[in-house]
């Protein structure tokens, strides 16, 4: 099976994240390969967060235990994941061999662009349905979960979508918000169930939540700590997310 398209661009253009894989594997704990790799615990969580997302299924698994008590493991796709990374830094080296002058690789770099998004789903068109001046696309996350984006008709036309076509939902942080267990969701937009993987503080600031979709995917959310305490939201508690369509940005490969 093929990989998606998104993941093999991640491959080639971010390899020191595939490389964490490696570690995972050798150390048998996220903990100690972010120490290996030089990171912090969360840089290593949220670089395997989104390989995950970006995969067709998970690339690591994670046991019980809490915040550094746990155990990772790869899966098979992440063993195979890996396997394919090996082969590729051997290539790299013949590539950056083959380069004519240093431009090509500076040119390539503005080619690949990163993203400040913190949240990249990978999904499947599923609906296209013009709205006015803009479009609705549904896409389908896999585990029966889907969303909707609405992007101007010119930005389809423009992405080419069509149903089917693999994409890239990006979503910041900020955008995702938690919903206590009493609230509706505000009309017309993405409301998803998830559990809370952990929750971390910085100071008396907003903090990070990790959330875990039911299809392995993962999401992050920026929520105040004083409503997280009242909520008594904490690692294993049930939320709701909500987000609107228009928040959504939709990539696809050049």
């Amino acid at each position: 099976m093929p990989l998606p398209t998104s993941l093999t661009q991640h491959i080639a253009h971010r390899p020191q994240r595939i490389a964490l894989l490696q570690h995972v594997a050798e150390q048998g704990s996220i903990t100690r390969a972010a120490k290996a790799a030089g990171i912090s615990y969360k840089a290593a969580w949220d670089a395997i967060d989104e390989l995950n997302n970006l995969a067709s299924r998970p690339l690591v698994e994670r046991s019980t235990g809490g915040r550094g008590g746990g155990g990772a493991r790869l899966s098979a796709e992440g063993e195979r994941v890996l396997r394919l990374y090996q082969r590729l830094q051997a290539l790299q080296t013949q590539i950056l061999e083959a380069a004519e002058e240093s431009s090509d690789l500076g040119l390539l770099g503005r080619l690949m662009l990163r993203t400040s998004a913190r949240n990249q789903l990978q999904g499947q068109v599923s609906g296209l349905r013009r709205e006015g001046r803009h479009d609705r696309v549904s896409l389908a996350l896999g585990g029966g979960l889907e969303i909707d984006a609405l992007i101007t008709h010119d930005s389809t036309e423009r992405l080419e979508l069509t149903l089917g076509a693999v994409v890239v939902a990006l979503l910041k942080a900020g955008w995702v918000k938690l919903l206590a267990q009493a609230q509706e969701a505000e009309p017309g937009s993405n409301c998803l169930n998830a559990t809370v993987e952990e929750v971390l503080a910085e100071g008396d600031g907003p903090s990070e939540v990790r959330l875990a979709l039911g299809n392995g995917q993962t999401l992050c959310a920026i929520a105040e700590a004083d409503w997280l305490a009242e909520q008594q939201v904490q690692a294993g508690s049930a939320v709701r997310v909500q987000f609107h369509p228009s928040y959504v940005l939709i990539g696809i490969a050049a």
